[in-house]
């Protein structure tokens, strides 16, 4: 059982930034792939950033340069590094680890950017 609590979202001004956590608590194995994805109203979710274990990062082509994803393995936690904020950025970001095949989700933390 692996649980992901997600924080650090909330309403911002377009510009702006903030930064998600997530930490994650349980049966964590030393080998996965942590990162976070969104999910705006009426439409799919999609990737934002992932990191492995080994800290190697991959990112969507709509946050590059604005998003820096990173972790603490002694903490089993993921962050998420937003700045120049964009409207378009709006929605419940979740945090995401994959492990042994397996994806485990947390409950999602809300970024509202206004405009």
């Amino acid at each position: 059982q692996v649980q992901l609590v997600e924080s650090g979202g909330g309403l911002v001004q377009a510009g702006g930034s903030l930064r998600l956590s997530c930490a994650a608590s349980g049966s964590i194995f030393s080998i996965n792939l942590m990162g976070w994805y969104r999910q705006a109203p009426g439409k799919q979710r999609e990737l934002v950033a992932t990191i492995t274990f080994s800290g190697r990062t991959n990112y969507a082509d709509s946050v590059k340069g604005r998003f820096t994803i990173s972790r603490d393995n002694a903490k089993n936690t993921v962050y998420l590094q937003m700045n120049s904020l964009k409207y378009e950025d709006t929605a419940v970001y979740y945090c995401n680890l994959v492990q042994r095949g397996y994806a485990n989700w947390g409950q999602g933390t809300q970024v509202t950017v206004s405009s």
